[in-house]
């Protein structure tokens, strides 16, 4: 069951889209803030600039689609291909939020990005009608592993295989490194006490360590900040530094969690959308940078409000004390060779 905990969307400053900075480029229009939709909106923006979505999207037949308001990938759909086009105005979306309020994603209640992101993919899943495409989509983020747990008494071993569509890293409370979080990610855990695996061979659950390896990476890597800390009903945010670099390799830094079994040459993954939070927990605000598929630039977009940014800018989600912090980051793999274009219209 979806969780509507502790992060948040507080009212943006604006409502209206803002133009004095800004010339309208192609896939770049803002969201109007609606109920407190900054959540949703910001997850639009980064879905909108994964063009092997909005592609694959595009290609389903939905004339035989119930209108009914109900269907996630119909609205989503419309949503997507309006955000496509160079018009000024910020793009018409309520349709598509009432459609995740009658999927239990209400509006004007907090959520949680990365937990409304897995369920808006989950709903696109039940919902299409062409099994083939939803695989596709599936697949786009489907990160796919191995894990191996042994028993610390007897050394019997099982393996299982799973997948996840978000790679969740724990943060600490210091200053991290992306590469360092994933290293720990996949680091051997001792599982004891409440913790302990049932061994088949012993016939009772036995203290145990467990051993996550990849078996395979996706196109679009979802990295998730774990951020939050729940303790005695309490949530707190960590406003930590975590520093992530706009391109990485993680075949030489994941060189250990690689399976045997692991067949793919290309790790090489590229940044191009940045899911921030600021504030609190209880009271805080989303927003999005994001690359430009047409002139390779960054931009800032709050909800209407949308504005060309550097990579600098975009490094100042990095962390600290009250500031916004990065929260979901999103890598497509490949090497970006193309440096940013000057484009007239975006000033």
């Amino acid at each position: 069951m979806f969780r509507r905990v502790f992060s948040l969307c507080a009212s943006s400053s604006s409502s209206d889209f803002d133009v004095r900075d800004f010339r309208p480029v192609r896939g770049m229009r803002g969201l109007s803030n609606y109920r407190l939709s900054c959540c949703v909106n910001s997850l639009l923006q980064t879905l909108s600039s994964t063009w092997e979505l909005t592609e694959l999207i595009e290609r389903w037949d939905d004339a035989s689609v119930r209108e009914d308001g109900r269907n996630v990938p119909l609205e989503l759909k419309r949503v997507l291909t309006a955000m496509q086009s160079d018009s000024p105005q910020p793009a018409p979306h309520r349709d598509f939020l009432r459609c995740l309020d009658r999927n239990h994603i209400h509006l004007g209640a907090q959520h949680d990005a990365d937990e409304v992101f897995l369920f808006i993919l989950n709903l696109v899943q039940q919902q299409m009608d062409d099994s083939t495409l939803t695989l596709s989509i599936q697949n786009l983020y489907k990160i796919s592993t191995e894990t191996l747990v042994k028993c610390l008494e007897c050394s019997f071993e099982q393996t299982m295989t799973s997948f996840m569509l978000s790679l969740p890293l724990h943060v600490r409370e210091d200053d991290n490194y992306l590469e360092s979080c994933m290293s720990t990610f996949f680091e051997p855990q001792e599982l004891r006490g409440i913790n302990c695996c049932y061994c088949a061979n012993c016939g009772f659950k036995r203290p145990s360590e467990k051993v996550v390896k990849l078996l395979a990476l996706p196109p679009i890597l979802c990295v998730h900040l774990k951020r939050f800390r729940n303790s005695k009903g309490y949530t707190r945010k960590l406003d930590c530094r975590v520093s992530f670099p706009e391109t990485l390799d993680l075949s030489e830094i994941l060189t250990e969690a690689l399976s045997a079994n692991f067949a793919q040459s290309d790790c090489r993954y590229t940044l191009y959308a940045v899911v921030v939070h600021s504030g609190f927990a209880e009271c805080g605000h989303y927003t999005a940078y994001v690359r430009n598929r047409g002139n390779q630039c960054w931009y800032y977009t709050d909800d209407s409000h949308v504005q060309k940014a550097s990579w600098e800018e975009v490094q100042s989600s990095y962390g600290g004390s009250h500031r916004k912090t990065a929260y979901m980051l999103m890598y497509r793999k490949g090497w970006n060779q193309h440096r940013p274009q000057p484009d007239e219209r975006s000033g």
